[in-house]
């Protein structure tokens, strides 16, 4: 079998699984994705996405920006090791979100695909933001609030009004970001912290705070949801998720304010 013959067989049975899981055409879809090892490129499975969900329909993809923050992980592995000079410099360096053009690498290749298609829209956070695809787009991603990461006043909450779905494709709940909302509605609520990050220009950080958010136990949460909550199926060896955002958000919500508490 040809690599060519290989990668159309490969998206027509991405396209039959997207259905069996139950991706509505019309709907929207929030995607998470890791694609290495499927010898398909992202412009390709950004298209079958489109085909599955058909004009009607809107796809959605983090497109988050830690690396222009000192106060995330990101920054903490990049620094490890520096002298304080060192990471003086480093943080001198660092380049500033820019809604239109700042990458979103460490959320994937059909991220960063999404994101830098033609005609995409994407939300103003720079941190937090979203990138999309589809009518729906704008009315989605627009006014997110800078100082508001995944809470009520994000496209997430709106995600969550609109019936959206979530696609989990070949990664776990780890990495499920409707549960952050989650986590703006359990009880009690996080405690709040400081973020920084710097934009429109080299040096101009701004600072605000938000909830503290975590996500290290999003695995167990996930394994937690009730088998009869999602859908679920193997494609490119492995496993793709399919679970509506509201019932991600509402079930985890309770499961956090008990499991974390306890």
């Amino acid at each position: 079998m040809t690599d060519a013959t290989h990668s159309r067989n490969l998206l027509h049975q991405l396209q039959s699984t997207l259905t069996e899981l139950g991706v509505r055409p019309g709907a929207i879809l929030m995607v998470h994705s890791a694609l290495g090892g499927t010898g398909l490129g992202a412009t390709a499975v950004r298209d079958a996405l489109l085909r599955v969900l058909g004009p009607d329909g809107t796809l959605v993809v983090p497109a988050f920006t830690p690396e222009n923050s000192d106060t995330s992980r990101e920054y903490r592995r990049s620094v490890e090791g520096m002298t304080e000079r060192e990471r003086a410099e480093h943080r001198a360096s660092m380049l500033p979100f820019e809604q239109s053009a700042t990458p979103c690498p460490a959320m994937g290749a059909l991220a960063e695909c999404v994101r830098s298609t033609p005609g995409a829209v994407r939300s103003a956070h720079p941190q937090t933001s979203f990138a999309a695809l589809g009518p729906r787009a704008l009315e989605l991603l627009s006014g997110h609030d800078p100082y508001c990461h995944l809470g009520e006043d994000s496209p997430m909450a709106r995600l969550y009004e609109a019936d959206a779905q979530t696609l989990l494709l070949r990664v776990g709940f780890e990495v499920c970001s409707a549960f952050h909302l989650a986590e703006y509605r359990m009880t009690p609520r996080p405690p709040r912290r400081t973020y920084r990050c710097v934009v429109e220009e080299k040096g101009n950080w701004i600072e605000y705070e938000d909830l503290d958010l975590h996500d290290g136990d999003f695995g167990e949460i996930g394994g937690l949801l009730p088998r009869g909550l999602y859908e679920e199926r193997a494609w490119a060896g492995r496993q793709a998720v399919l679970i509506d955002m509201r019932d991600a958000v509402d079930t985890a919500s309770a499961l956090m304010s008990r499991y974390r508490r306890a």
